[in-house]
């Protein structure tokens, strides 16, 4: 009877947890980032937003797909969730000290100046860090268990490498506008950045702008083409409607070629649906 009883509150838990999970994506499902967010926690939304939504739709896994629907509204607003802590994962032992010393290797990063001055590639190290470690617990699917883990050291060499003495900061006259999956919109935040680089080239005496649109690599290589162009031209016409004169705009799509984070063919990820505007 004991067992019986500790069986039914173990599946009482599971389904709490799993309401949980349904409202904390329903919630981030169709919301955006505070104007207030700096751009690593805009990242970091939009990052485990797309996770989240994978788990839930895809996974059918909702107590998972809840906590990185949580971790991504608390960064949505304006807050910053650290990366998953290993010992609060029933990860196989013999995967425990990687995944410890990825995760350490992350947070000095982190912990230095990663999250201000390179935010696109340390929120993506992040939450692949975090995928990593919720495919490796379940340890079932080792092609979704790949691709978390090779997309995270990816992700962190990038970060590594930019970080490394002697490699200069990067401008702060280069900005980026991500974009939902197969969209050519700009979003509440891509209209905040343009905002931004605007002010930025007043300020500085700056005229021209060069703007590249990217895809990631879900779709064919002529479809992304196309899509990573009109993506240029919905930032530049966003430019112009601030004042820009349209002759002092280079416009160019390069697909999904330079991927900022690169994948396999076929992936969806948000860190390579971008536009990028660069002040000459």
């Amino acid at each position: 009877m004991l067992r019986l009883k500790l069986l039914g509150a173990f599946a009482m838990i599971a389904l709490l947890a799993g309401c949980a999970g349904i409202r904390a994506v329903e919630d981030i499902r169709g919301a955006s980032p505070s104007p207030n967010a700096t751009p690593f926690q805009a990242v970091l939304f939009e990052e485990y937003k797309q996770l989240a939504l994978f788990e839930a739709d895809e996974m059918g896994d909702w107590i998972d797909a809840g906590l990185f629907a949580s971790k991504g509204n608390a960064a949505g607003a304006g807050q910053t969730p650290q990366p998953e802590i290993v010992a609060d994962w029933h990860v196989p032992d013999q995967f425990v000290g990687e995944l410890t010393d990825a995760r350490a290797r992350l947070l000095s990063l982190l912990d230095a100046t990663a999250r201000s001055s390179f935010p696109l590639e340390a929120g993506v190290a992040q939450v692949r860090f975090d995928c990593w470690i919720e495919q490796q617990e379940e340890n079932i699917q080792p092609d979704h268990i790949a691709a978390c883990r090779d997309e995270f050291y990816a992700a962190l060499a990038r970060l590594e490498e930019l970080m490394a003495p002697g490699v200069p900061m990067a401008a702060p006259a280069n900005f980026v506008i991500f974009f939902d999956w197969d969209s050519a919109v700009v979003g509440d935040q891509g209209q905040l950045v343009l905002d931004e680089a605007v002010a930025v080239a007043l300020a500085e005496g700056i005229t021209d702008f060069a703007v590249t649109g990217y895809t990631d690599s879900s779709g064919s290589a002529d479809y992304n083409l196309g899509l990573s162009l009109r993506r240029a031209e919905a930032v530049a016409a966003g430019l112009e409607t601030r004042g820009v004169p349209g002759q002092n705009i280079s416009i160019a799509g390069r697909g999904e070629a330079d991927q900022a984070v690169p994948t396999a063919d076929g992936v969806r990820l948000q860190a390579n649906r971008r536009v990028t505007i660069v002040l000459q």
